[in-house]
């Protein structure tokens, strides 16, 4: 899989799973703009020129909307296009909810959330109008599943799983691919909360083979790919196909009476969009189109 001519941003691409990503890029013939806080955006920058890439340095905050902007238009002007983006950068304030700070809440929410919202709408344009873009939003088993004092960092991660689902929607005519990278690694993020010898098995590395995947010229879009220690997964959201019952004043009673059957995943399907549900609940209360 090369990326000859193809244009990479990588955000919190200093180090751990970022530096990966982006050293990969630049090995694959990608030209890489290696986002981050401070000089470790250099360093690697020069890492893969040094191996013969292409690469510039960004130094800032994804949660400053008008430098993203600026980053965006300077690889632009330089190379002519954009067509990778991978929203990478990141932050934790673990804590449990009931000691949390707000503005610790905020902060994750801040750099995870709208911080790939602003880069991922500073080269939508660019995208759309070149008919081609990749973009990997970085989720985490944390919002998927929950994680015990991250409910800041969960709920930031899941909403980037309803940020895709949109997206790729909506991207979907002019070839602009969106998914999700559920990643296991060892990062300094993660330092203090994986013991040593389980942190050797998770080399970022490892994960960046499935970013790679989801940028690909003939890419999935929709999809959440967990990777790390050299595995891989899929994640889906699904629905079951549940039971219609009448409406009455022992409605919530039958709920709980036909739990079970609620619940049940034998059925269960994943949506083709929002309206799905709609559908599925329109049809078995009876509804089959209009006039009926």
């Amino acid at each position: 899989m090369r990326l000859d001519g193809r244009v990479a941003i990588v955000t919190g691409a200093g180090g751990g799973l970022g530096r990966s990503h982006a050293l990969l890029l630049g090995r694959r013939g990608a030209r890489v703009v290696v986002n981050d806080m401070g000089e470790a955006a250099d360093a690697v920058a020069a890492e893969i020129v040094a191996a013969g890439g292409e690469a510039m340095a960004a130094v800032g905050s994804v949660t400053d909307l008008a430098f993203v902007e600026r980053m965006a238009a300077e690889a632009k002007q330089r190379w002519g296009r954009i067509d990778i983006l991978v929203n990478n950068a990141g932050v934790l304030r673990d804590k449990s909810f009931a000691k949390m700070d707000l503005a610790d809440f905020r902060l994750v929410v801040d750099v995870h959330l709208m911080g790939a919202v602003n880069c991922t709408k500073a080269v939508w344009e660019t995208m759309r109008e070149q008919n081609y873009g990749r973009i990997v939003m970085t989720t985490s088993s944390s919002g998927l599943f929950g994680n015990f004092g991250q409910s800041n960092y969960g709920a930031a991660k899941m909403a980037l799983v309803g940020l895709m689902q949109t997206l790729a929607l909506e991207g979907a005519r002019y070839d602009i691919k969106v998914n999700c990278l559920a990643p296991t690694a060892a990062t300094q993020m993660m330092e203090g909360i994986l013991p040593a010898d389980m942190l050797r098995l998770l080399d970022p590395d490892f994960v960046s083979p499935a970013m790679l995947a989801l940028v690909r010229e003939d890419a999935p879009t929709r999809t959440i790919l967990c990777a790390g220690a050299g595995g891989f997964e899929a994640a889906h959201v699904t629905m079951t196909t549940g039971i219609h019952i009448a409406p009455g004043e022992d409605a919530a009673e039958m709920v709980v009476a036909r739990w079970d059957e609620i619940v049940d995943t034998a059925d269960a399907f994943t949506p083709d969009d929002a309206l799905q549900q709609s559908r599925l609940e329109l049809a078995k209360a009876g509804y089959r189109g209009e006039g009926r």
